[in-house]
């Protein structure tokens, strides 16, 4: 698909390689039995005519939509990249950077020219070695790696163990969360980066400090670029307030390959420069500027959901879950495991030894957000799926367990006909096997439209006339299940004091009748 794509004149290799390459046109060039030809070329340097605006590679991204897409990169983004990564990392000559990231994700391009540019060594591992865990952290000492960049999930899975050498921790392509900033940043510089592939890698970064809170924002924009937080109207928004993130500036692409429809809906005029034919690249995530003027990343606008009728950003919900000192992965999506019934999921990594409750969960997200916005699930996991790129694999996470094991602190099985009946109910409409009756109808995947399902058969089941207003307030089958006992009690007892009442009323009206017909012979 790649080949067809982008058609090169020219393919390097190697020998062994060839069976492997799809039906072509190119001149073949194998770097190995070929070697004694290319040693007798000429060693001096080609005559180049390339300019800044020249195309210095080409890399397929698949983006949200899956369906890969050649970015065309000029020579004046590259350069300007390389200078960057000088000044903001402080690399030298003698320092060595680990290319971890695979050669068909754009972040190994960040690699190879912070070491290329700069005259470092660049220290390629093996598919072994680039696995975190013990052979990660030895390759680290023995190549006295001093420069690293990681995605967030794959730091938060690497022991801080001595590591003497290493200066710079950078992370890139997720959100970065305080934990791994005080984990790392004790006695190294630590980075987060952010930038799409459009804007050659990287647009924006910030050094973390220890003693911020919250999660870490992405900084400000690099040199000779330029970043716009924006309405719909591509109005600038101010301080605190979410839009979408827009990138100007010479580190854009020129555009998608072979998609001009594409490269015109992403690539827009830029309304904010004199510059002719200056542009704006439409990133596609919801952002907003702090009260230190530094821009918070929240998350992807086709992350944002609508649910009952709200529209609901999961980036955010994510961000502030992250933000919970005994988790160190999150991620939050919707799913639609039954049809027409959507509900939002959050999986959670917790910090070893400090598992927090879902109860514990739902009340600090309560602090932060409407009730709309609350996770139907908690799911919690040892790790996150990753892609091959180290991100997080969304497409995978599996659906909530239907046992619901940690809804309950304390699972307390019904233990009456009427406790039974209700947790049948509920089963039935939240579609899981088991529930105790001191779960809470919300906290175990209710809703106000599945709570009218309840209603609804809660009033064919019994006598007692129910109100939407007497489920809302007794929302767990303990406390509704007394009610409803409370209920009938009254009622019989109504029912047996009326009784003496109406015996009563009758007595006197007979003897009323019998008066009146004396009354009446009498006369």
């Amino acid at each position: 698909m790649y080949y067809e794509d982008v058609q090169p004149p020219v393919i390097l290799t190697q020998e062994h390689l060839l069976e492997n390459l799809p039906s072509h046109w190119a001149q073949v060039v194998c770097l190995d039995s070929d070697w004694e030809a290319i040693a007798h070329s000429s060693t001096e340097n080609p005559d180049s005519r390339v300019t800044a605006n020249n195309l210095a590679y080409i890399i397929h991204t698949s983006g949200s939509t899956g369906t890969p897409k050649g970015v065309l990169l000029e020579h004046q983004g590259l350069c300007n990249l390389v200078q960057a990564q000088i000044d903001i990392f402080d690399v030298q000559g003698d320092s060595c950077i680990l290319q971890f990231a695979s050669s068909s994700f754009d972040a190994s391009i960040w690699e190879i020219v912070m070491a290329l540019g700069s005259g470092a060594k660049l220290c390629l591992g093996t598919s072994i070695s680039l696995l975190p865990g013990p052979d990660f952290i030895k390759l680290l000492r023995e190549q006295a790696i001093t420069h690293i960049t990681l995605p967030p999930s794959v730091l938060a899975t690497l022991p801080n163990e001595e590591l003497p050498d290493l200066q710079v921790v950078i992370v890139a392509g997720e959100a970065c969360t305080q934990d791994l900033v005080a984990k790392w940043a004790i006695d190294k510089k630590f980075f987060n980066a952010y930038g799409p592939t459009e804007s050659t890698v990287c647009a924006t970064v910030v050094e973390c400090q220890l003693n911020n809170n919250g999660q870490p924002p992405i900084g400000r924009a690099i040199a000779n670029t330029q970043t716009y937080i924006l309405d719909r109207h591509l109005r600038p928004l101010p301080i605190g307030v979410i839009g979408e993130l827009y990138i100007g500036g010479i580190g854009l692409a020129r555009g998608y390959l072979n998609r001009p429809d594409l490269t015109a809906e992403r690539f827009i005029p830029n309304p904010f420069s004199q510059q002719p034919k200056a542009r704006l690249y439409k990133t596609g995530d919801l952002a907003r500027y702090g009260s230190d003027g530094m821009i918070e990343y929240v998350g992807r606008i086709d992350f944002q959901v609508k649910i009952r009728g709200f529209r609901i950003e999961l980036g955010e919900i994510e961000a502030v879950l992250s933000q919970h000192p005994k988790l160190q992965q999150t991620a939050v999506i919707a799913r639609e495991d039954t049809p027409d019934e959507k509900q939002i999921v959050a999986y959670v990594v917790p910090i070893p030894a400090s598992v927090p409750t879902t109860s514990e969960l739902r009340n600090f997200l309560k602090e932060r957000f409407p009730g709309y916005m609350m996770p139907s699930a908690f799911v919690i996991l040892d790790s996150l799926p990753l892609t091959p790129n180290g991100k997080i694999n969304r497409q995978v996470l599996p659906p909530p367990d239907i046992l619901c094991p940690e809804l309950a602190d304390s699972y307390v099985m019904p233990q009456t006909e009427l406790e039974r009946t209700i947790a049948t109910i509920w089963q039935q409409t939240l579609n899981i096997e088991k529930v105790g009756i001191h779960d809470n109808f919300f906290d175990i995947g209710g809703d106000s439209l599945l709570m009218l399902k309840v209603h609804s058969q809660l009033s064919q089941t019994f006598p007692k006339e129910l109100s939407m207003l007497d489920l809302l307030k007794y929302t767990t089958i303990n406390s509704l299940a007394q009610y409803l006992h409370q209920s009938e009690d009254a009622a019989m007892e109504r029912k047996i004091d009326r009784r003496p009442e109406k015996l009563t009323s009758g007595k006197a009206k007979l003897k009323q009748r019998l008066q009146k017909n004396a009354l009446q012979s009498e006369m």
